[in-house]
């Protein structure tokens, strides 16, 4: 099934956390916190400003983003669990 986003909606797939700290110890699953960082996988057509202009999004497909802690909603789609989250919920896009 292809999901594509409307408006200034952003679908990202959290990045897979680190299970062992500095020290070597191994945190379980279920007390590791959720990463809030991802990769991009879908974006919508953008959002349409006071004139009904439409303003193109400034993350693209494959761009790896830092989002807030409770941002998004998150779906499972084919069995992926995916965040749906606005543009403005991104604080930024990391750069190699």
């Amino acid at each position: 099934m292809k999901f594509r986003p409307l408006h200034d909606r952003v679908v990202v797939r959290r990045t897979d956390s680190e299970t062992k700290t500095a020290g070597g110890i191994i945190i379980p699953d279920t007390a590791a916190e959720k990463p809030q960082q991802g990769e991009v996988t879908a974006v919508g057509p953008g959002a349409r400003d006071e004139s009904g202009k439409l303003v193109p999004l400034d993350v693209k497909k494959g761009d790896k983003v830092l989002f807030g802690k409770w941002s998004g909603t998150e779906v499972k789609i084919d069995g992926k669990e995916l965040l749906i989250m606005k543009e403005s919920d991104i604080m930024g896009v990391l750069d190699k």
